[in-house]
């Protein structure tokens, strides 16, 4: 006879195993959901509007060799693997820009949404497209075609869309044209945030203020003109002294992390440096770092019109049909953000009833009030009233001086933007390129250029604004017709430098040019040239004896991770921790000792950088602590990570000034010492032994897909590229942060692009379940020299008409 003990476990059992049988067949279930949404490899497809079949021949790697009877075809190809492999991602990108964020993920994201509207891209974007010119629009359209046949062809909807219980909407033309926007979102100020910081730091502390804090160059510049500027005095300032505190108490101060905004870097050796005689172009840019990634390699092959044969090799921006960066066999170019000024703050002069009016050089006008709705997932639409005058959108708030500022931007102006990016695939030099790269409507970039004759050259992207009567650098009135834009430089007055005597050219989102030219262009926040002047000093050291370089010596550059910029302050700090102030603390001893044997690289097993970073962080913090609260009453959002300070702050803790030392010290060795405290404290807090305080420890990589981040953890790994320790960091050649870095590296002699260099962090596909999804990534990590040109065909789907 069974105990009622033993049919309770055998009732248990049974629940467990139909508990496992459902949880099993959920899973299968899940499984196959998934793989119905994944990319078709091979096989036969009709794809409508094609004028001849299509060939995608896919390598290892996943990625694509599309060969096309022309150049529309090629596009429809391309939006049809676009869709198939990176469709949630485009939908994302398109969204940003047009504030529609909260449609897909609710209340979280309104706020943004409510910001973004004021810049009213959708409307611009629908605008753009109407103005393209005709063979920039067929080629879009084909895109576009191509795009929502892709997505229809996959058996299931991409794997986000149940996740999120909603469904894809189709691709329209427009929204290519909001993926260009949300890049220039990406690249560019749309707060104004940078010239507001500048006014209030103005208001503060006057122009000597200015020019020590806000320099327009410093001792690392590394321009390609060779301007610098002269050296600011120390400015008219002096604080009231308060009661100090113990000379080695760890005093509060905000803890810094370097702003890492996006840039990159970018150089070009000649080819007379080169044994093949044809010219070296290197390209990283540095944006966050995602899954999936950014970008999305392609190699696109086609006939033109007179049956000559095209084929363009490198990165695509998926809602996109141009090649962004890379090589056509004679020209090869990439980019890098050039922070000149395309933003301007202006000072709205209202009537002072009820602020509906406001003064223009034709006399007043209305505010303008638009009424947006905005979807919400989950929820009723919210509305948001936004104020407008003709220069741009009103911005939210009203600061202390209870001013209304209108955002002027470039990225407003329907003619800032077209696909001219698109003729740099069939340039046949880089004269030829230059002249096209100024006219190309796109985010404000620097473009090095380099050509298979052996020649190299620099230029900006995108309209540059022409200003009259002003420099742009603070928030000024537009209402009496004495200073505006007056429309965009010419082409020809946007300056290039070609062939320079050295036969080497370098950018790394730092100023390029002095003198007039810099006035034209204006400042809306440079880098310091702590990754340009090491960059420069590579090629320097690469070159020394006549020596003749190649891809892998421009990858070594890309990959240095000398800080170079910390030798200063290593001396600093062992200055600090001298025997008096050691002699009773174990753990300054102990770190002195690591910085004492620090091998003057941001590797991931230092102890000794990462010390010496924080310390070099905290000792600016503390420094500047006191000049921040004057700045903020007029600006609330103020600071000073948009200016370069590193040159400021050094001769501060230098030349130790006592009338501009933190009142709440007694000295400038105080301050430092509490900095080096303060660094200590940290590992203590989190309680790590010095010894395991490395850099990688701190600079693990976090690269995940949206999702991942609400998810649990072993979910949210299926979703993310490893979780590694990495070299590198923002101020050096190889930038690298636990979410931001290298989105692709290039290294490639037009020309001789079976020799070419190509690494990307993430692979070709969104989908968890493709064997593309993390494919390169161990490259990218590593370092290893890895082709730019797809390998063997591993797969081939033919796209027939």
């Amino acid at each position: 006879m069974t105990s009622p003990l033993t049919k309770r476990l055998q009732a248990l059992l049974s629940l467990l195993s139909v508990l496992l049988g459902l949880a099993v067949i959920a899973a299968l279930a899940g499984y196959f959901l998934l793989r119905g949404s994944l990319a078709q490899l091979d096989g036969v497809r009709p794809l409508p509007g094609l004028a001849a079949s299509v060939e995608v021949a896919r390598d290892a790697l996943g990625v694509p060799l599309i060969t096309a009877a022309n150049r529309a075809d090629a596009a429809r190809a391309l939006g049809f693997v676009h869709a198939q492999d990176r469709f949630f991602q485009m939908d994302l990108t398109r969204r940003r820009a047009a504030g529609e964020l909260a449609e897909l993920f609710g209340p979280a994201a309104l706020e943004l949404d409510k910001f973004t509207r004021r810049h009213a891209f959708r409307r611009i974007a629908q605008a753009g497209v109407a103005a393209l010119a005709p063979a920039e629009r067929a080629l879009l359209d084909a895109y576009v075609d191509g795009v929502n046949a892709g997505l229809a062809a996959l058996p299931r909807q991409p794997w986000e869309y149940y996740v999120l219980r909603t469904d894809p909407v189709p691709w329209r033309a427009e929204d290519s044209l909001l993926c260009i926007l949300a890049m220039w979102i990406d690249l560019q100020d749309e707060r104004g945030h940078y010239e507001r910081s500048y006014r209030a730091l103005y208001d503060a502390f006057g122009s000597a203020g200015v020019a020590f804090f806000a320099p327009r160059g410093d001792a690392n510049d590394a321009a390609l003109d060779d301007t610098f500027y002269p050296v600011p005095d120390l400015p008219p300032l002096r604080f009231s002294r308060t009661k100090p505190e113990e000379p080695t108490a760890a005093l509060s101060a905000p803890w810094v992390e370097p702003a890492l905004r996006p840039g990159s870097n970018s150089f070009a050796v000649a080819g007379r440096h080169t044994a093949h005689g044809a010219a070296l172009l290197a390209n990283d840019m540095h944006l966050g770092l995602n899954v999936p990634n950014t970008w999305y390699r392609a190699t696109l092959t086609w006939n033109d019109a007179t049956g000559a044969t095209h084929q363009v090799s490198g990165v695509t921006f998926p809602g996109t049909p141009a090649l962004v960066v890379g090589s056509n066999g004679r020209v090869a170019w990439g980019f890098t953000n050039s922070y000149i000024d395309t933003v301007d703050i202006v000072m709205i002069e209202t009537d002072g009833i009820a602020d509906i009016r406001y003064r223009t050089k034709d006399g007043w006008r209305d505010i303008e009030e638009r009424v947006e709705k905005i979807a919400v997932k989950g929820g009723d639409p919210a509305e948001v009233t936004l104020q407008f005058t003709h220069w741009g959108p009103i911005l939210p708030g009203k600061p202390a001086d209870a001013r209304l500022y209108a955002l002027r931007w470039n990225a407003h102006d329907v003619s800032a933007i077209n696909f001219g990016i698109l003729r740099l695939e069939t340039a046949r030099s880089t004269a030829e390129a230059l002249d096209l790269a100024r006219r190309a409507g796109m985010p404000n970039n620097n473009i090095l250029l380099a050509d298979a004759d052996g020649h190299i050259a620099w230029t900006l992207t995108g309209v540059v604004p022409k200003r009259l009567g002003y420099d742009g650098r603070l928030p000024t009135t537009w209402a009496y017709g004495d200073r505006a834009w007056e429309g965009w430089l010419p082409p020809e007055e946007v300056p290039t430098i070609s062939d320079p005597p050295e036969g080497i050219l370098w950018t790394a989102n730092n100023r390029i040019v002095g003198g007039e030219a810099y006035a034209r262009l204006g400042d809306n926040g440079y880098d310091d040239g702590f990754r340009a002047s090491a960059i420069r000093d590579d090629l320097r050291e690469l070159l020394a004896g006549d020596r003749k370089v190649s891809a892998p010596d421009l990858l070594a550059v890309q990959l240095d991770d000398r800080a170079r910029y910390l030798e200063r302050w290593r001396t600093l700090l062992l200055a600090t921790l001298d025997d008096r102030a050691v002699a009773t603390d174990e753990l300054r001893r102990e770190m002195r000792a690591h910085v004492e044997a620090w091998n003057g690289r941001a590797s991931a097993d230092s102890t000794g950088y990462r010390l010496l970073r924080a310390f070099r962080q905290q000792a600016s913090a503390l420094t500047l602590k006191p000049f921040l609260d004057q700045p903020r009453r007029t600006y609330a959002e103020f600071d000073f990570s948009r200016f370069m300070t590193e040159d400021s702050v050094w001769r501060l803790v230098t030349e130790k000034p006592a009338r501009l030392l933190n009142p709440e010290f007694s000295s400038w060795e105080n301050l430092l010492l509490a900095a080096a405290d303060q660094v200590l404290d940290s590992a203590r807090e989190q309680k790590i032994a010095l010894q395991d305080f490395t850099w990688g420890a701190r600079n693990t990589l976090r690269m995940q897909h949206p999702f991942a981040r609400f998810l649990p953890k072993a979910v949210a790994g299926f979703l993310s590229m490893p979780a590694e320790p990495l070299p590198g960091d923002s101020n050096l050649p190889r930038v690298q942060g636990t979410a931001f870095g290298a989105s692709q590296r290039l290294v490639v002699a037009p020309g001789h692009e079976q020799e070419a260099i190509f690494h990307m962090p993430g692979g070709q596909s969104g989908h968890p379940l493709s064997p593309f999804f993390r494919a390169g990534h161990a490259a990218w990590v590593k370092g290893e020299p890895t082709p730019l040109l797809p390998g063997a065909k591993q797969h081939t789907l033919t796209l027939t008409p």
